[in-house]
């Protein structure tokens, strides 16, 4: 099995920067894609970002060219660095990684900018 454990987020002004990592610990020799996604209130869970294990990532259109997914193989650690943050990217934000077709999810930092 895996575990994912999330950390980062918090508050932020409107045009600053976060960070978010999630460490899988567990059976993690063969996780493939890792991502986030994220679900703000009164909205539909939507894929921010995916990164596979040879780290090609890809980014939903909202975010494109403002965050950045990294992922550390060794240290099983994925990261998402989130520049010029608007309102609307306020939301609990998951990790999510996949291994043999199963997906795990992580518990869910929240993240909040404020105008």
């Amino acid at each position: 099995q895996v575990q994912l454990v999330e950390s980062g987020g918090g508050l932020v002004q409107a045009g600053g920067s976060l960070r978010l990592s999630c460490t899988a610990t567990g059976s993690t020799f063969l996780i493939n894609v890792m991502g986030w996604y994220r679900q703000a209130p009164g909205k539909q869970r939507e894929l921010v970002a995916a990164i596979t294990r040879d780290g090609v990532a890809n980014y939903a259109d909202s975010v494109k060219g403002r965050f950045t997914l990294s992922r550390d193989i060794a240290k099983n650690t994925m990261y998402l660095q989130m520049n010029s943050l608007m309102p609307e990217a306020t939301a609990v934000y998951s990790c999510t990684a996949s291994r043999l077709g199963n997906v795990f999810w992580g518990q869910g930092p929240q993240v909040t900018v404020s105008s």
